[in-house]
């Protein structure tokens, strides 16, 4: 990319910006380095990255880079094996920690901690992207920065515990400081000598430990004199009997840097073993520390992934300039290379065209260099070998360029290195010069380039280019829109209809008598007025062709709402009309074959009667007689009774999930999947049909009492029914049970129905989902398991089956 464009469309900017979400130096750097690409591939890879790691920050939180800085020299002195400072040594551990933190983040056992250590149950935050690989690469070797931490305290202090030899040299001398003391103190404490001292204290000079001794008594203390005060009233003397306490002192001094030293060469050599893994984090770190900037940049920015093409499309939806103040920035929508190559924007002067061009022009720099761009998601974006831009008057004195010279010198670089897959902006192309010759050559240039291929944009206050956007296939115009009440622009740029200059309009406004700007309308020519007329025309058909759109819009969205539901509604009805259907032909099958007994049982009793009459009873055939009829009757009194609308008087409170349930308003069975709402709705499964009914029309089944494989066992009234409920049953029933977060009484109560469900559905395996967390409620549901009469065996999930986080039931 040319150096001009990237300053003048203020590249250099956005990147200041970024560079201030970047941690370390060496990312930093990095930041200042980036330039766009060209090669497609390249630049969805780096989108890919910046996305990645937006995503992590979104889910995981943010991550921290504090204490990675640039050790390269250090790495350097390591692979020759020389010694490294405290300082050097502190920096190393702490790019290491660091690297234990970001590996930490990037599997997240960071966030899982975090739940631990507020009772919640484990979640899995494993993320495979992008970034993974780094992440996983990464080598923290803790014990390498443990020894380092161990041993250096800070730059200037170094524990006792570094090695056994520092630990004897620092007891030495501090066993020899207390002689010393002991020893001054006898002198500065007697009687005899209280006269002689300037002050009874012990000071140091040079080093060593010495006494003020006046001046006048110096011969009574004999002893090294090492300073005087600025009177020449005070000596300070190191007397005689601590001269060689003194060098002792000094002596255990030497030999503690000597041993320091070792210390540091032992750190060195330790670290020098792992340089190429400690080079290898640094790289990472840095290459991490620089992607997560670019996305701390992008949600800062509110800006999405563009989708990028190699077809010269651009279609950015509310975009928003990103060195803009986020609360006055007006978004705009900008289409180019799809169905026309050219765009000219026309408008008044402040209006934002300028502001629309940048936008453009910037928005593909930031896209091809990796960086997300502040616009709506799903907006797209070219790859263009180069983007030029003649934006501003950069006139010059010395250079003696005009401003026509200035923008002609540009747009004659434009021409001669322009190429089909270049992006050509121009701000007043042709300005600075006669109108109409300036409008002819921007016309002849703009219109070379697009016949070039090139997609171009460009502003313009020419009538001329206006009505060679109208005529000319491949070119559209644009405008700016702004409202001559207030006199303001609203910066809403509208592609389609051009731009009216509004100077009659902002003269008139602004006080202009009204003699002048009619005798200035006059000295226009007619079509020109015309055109300023057919413009108008066009912008208030416009914008009512769009309140038609959003209304049409609203109703279509309606309309296909109201048809979704008429739809569910039929599949509802269907679908009871089904299940009516269904039980009516059982309960009829049920009836004629209750008849059929009855009838064969009377049968057998009348023959039994004639060939026997003796044995015929008129009594016995009365109560045969009457027990018909009033089997008759109960038909007819079940029938009536079913026909009557039958409430529940059931509290919310009484359901609970699994409950067996009669739908009273179907006449069919159900379970309950959602609990009752505050209205008193509760979700249903019925076979396939899944509704949300009210608990008035809910009538809950009591359980009855079964055997299983010689177990009695509590099932409720769903259960009963035989292969037919079965077959229910397998229909609704899921293979897994999650449990998570309840109480060990909690699950046993709920996997105790989940397993009789699951026998009547013949199920022979299922899942229980418990989670890891602490254990304590998979031991609680095998204790359990281990005692239920249907479990055949139990064991962990393996390799893809959830592992220890579920338990696999053989029944």
């Amino acid at each position: 990319m040319n150096k001009r464009s990237l300053r003048i469309l203020e590249f250099n900017k956005i990147l200041s910006m970024v560079t201030e979400y970047a941690t370390s130096p060496m990312a930093k750097r990095r930041v200042d380095r980036m330039k766009p690409q060209r090669d497609i591939e390249q630049i969805r890879k780096l989108q890919e990255e910046t996305n990645d790691a937006l995503n992590r920050l979104n889910h995981h939180g943010n991550i921290s880079f504090s204490g990675l800085c640039d050790i390269g020299a250090s790495i350097k002195r390591l692979e020759v094996q020389g010694t490294l400072t405290s300082k050097e040594l502190l920096d190393i551990a702490a790019v290491l920690q660091v690297a234990k933190a970001a590996k930490q983040y990037g599997d997240g056992s960071d966030l899982t901690e975090a739940l631990a250590s507020r009772n919640q149950e484990p979640v899995s935050q494993t993320t495979f992207d992008s970034l993974t690989e780094r992440f996983n690469m990464l080598l923290p070797l803790e014990h390498i920065a443990s020894e380092i931490n161990r041993c250096i305290l800070s730059e200037n202090e170094y524990a006792d515990d570094a090695s056994s030899g520092l630990k004897n040299i620092r007891r030495e001398i501090r066993l020899t400081n207390d002689k010393l003391h002991q020893q001054l103190d006898k002198i500065i404490k007697s009687d005899a000598n209280r006269d002689q001292l300037q002050d009874s204290l012990i000071t140091m000079r040079n080093g060593r430990y010495c006494i003020p001794v006046k001046q006048e008594y110096r011969s009574k203390f004999p002893g090294m004199i090492h300073d005087q005060s600025s009177t020449g009233s005070t000596l300070f003397i190191e007397p005689m009997a601590v001269v060689n306490l003194n060098n002792q002192i000094k002596e255990l001094a030497n030999e503690e840097l000597l041993e320091i030293e070792k210390i540091l060469e032992s750190l060195s050599a330790q670290a020098a073993t792992y340089v190429s893994d400690i080079a290898y984090d640094l790289e990472l770190l840095t290459d991490l520390d620089f992607i997560f900037a670019k996305a701390k940049f992008a949600r800062a920015t509110n800006s999405t992934r563009p989708i990028f093409n190699t077809d010269g499309i651009i279609d950015i939806r509310q975009g928003r300039h990103p060195l803009l103040e986020k609360h006055t920035v007006v978004p705009v929508d900008i289409r180019l290379g799809e169905t026309y190559n050219l765009l000219i924007i026309t408008g008044p002067n402040t209006g934002g065209k300028t502001v629309s061009l940048k936008t453009l022009g910037l928005f593909s720099l930031m896209g091809q260099a990796g960086l997300h761009i502040p616009a709506m998601e799903e907006s797209r974006l070219a790859v263009f070998d180069d983007i030029f831009a003649d934006i501003g008057d950069e006139q010059s004195i010395e250079q003696n360029l005009s401003t026509f010279s200035s923008h002609m010198s540009n747009i004659v670089y434009i021409v001669q290195h322009a190429t089909p897959n270049t992006l050509c902006l121009f701000d007043e192309p042709g300005g600075g010069t006669d109108p109409v010759e300036g409008a002819a050559l921007a016309v002849s240039i703009l219109n070379y380039l697009k016949s070039m291929g090139a997609r171009c944009m460009a502003t313009t206050h020419y009538s001329e280019l206006k009505t060679y956007a109208l005529s000319t296939d491949g070119v559209e115009n644009a405008s700016c829109e702004f409202d001559v009440a207030t006199l303001r622009p609203t910066y809403r740029l509208t592609i389609g209809i051009p731009g009216k200059s509004n100077a009659f309009a902002i003269a008139s406004k602004l006080g202009l008598p009204d003699y002048i700007i009619n005798s200035a309308k006059d000295q226009i020519d007619s079509d020109a007025i015309d055109m300023e007329t057919l413009l108008a025309d066009l912008e208030a058909s416009k914008r009512s062709m769009q309140e038609d759109e959003k209304a049409i819009e609203a109703y279509k969205q309606e309309i296909e709402s109201l048809k979704e539901s008429l739809q569910k509604k039929e599949e509802n009805l269907d679908t009871k009309k089904a299940e009516i259907l269904k039980k009516a032909r059982e309960e009829a099958r049920d009836i004629i074959d209750d008849a059929k007994d009855v009838a064969d049982q009377t049968i057998r009793d009348y023959n039994k009667w004639r060939n026997n009459p003796h044995k015929a009873d008129m009594r016995t055939m009365e109560e045969q007689r009457s027990k018909l009829r009033s089997k008759i009757k109960d038909y007819e009194k079940s029938g009536a009774s079913e026909t009557k609308k039958q409430t529940s008087n059931h509290k919310a409170s009484d359901f609970h999930i699994g409950d067996t349930v009669q739908v009273l308003s179907m006449g069919t069975r159900g379970t309950i999947t959602k609990l009752p709402d505050n209205k008193g709705i509760a979700g249903v499964q019925m076979g396939i049909l899944n509704s949300m009914l009210p608990i008035s029309d809910l009538l809950i089944i009591p359980e009855s009492t079964v055997s299983v494989n010689g177990t009695k066992q509590k099932y409720s009234g769903k259960h009963a029914g035989g292969d037919h409920t079965s077959v229910s049953k397998s229909m609704t029933f899921s293979p897994e049970l999650n449990v998570m977060g309840k109480t060990v009484d909690e699950a046993c109560f709920e996997i105790d129905k989940y397993l009789d469900d699951a026998v009547l559905a013949h199920i022979s395996r299922v899942t229980i989902i418990h989670g890891k967390g602490t254990g304590a409620l998979r031991k609680g549901i095998w204790q359990y398991l281990k005692k239920h009469p249907l479990v055949q065996s139990y064991r962990s999930g393996e390799f893809g089956e959830g592992e220890y986080g579920v338990t696999i039931v053989e029944l």
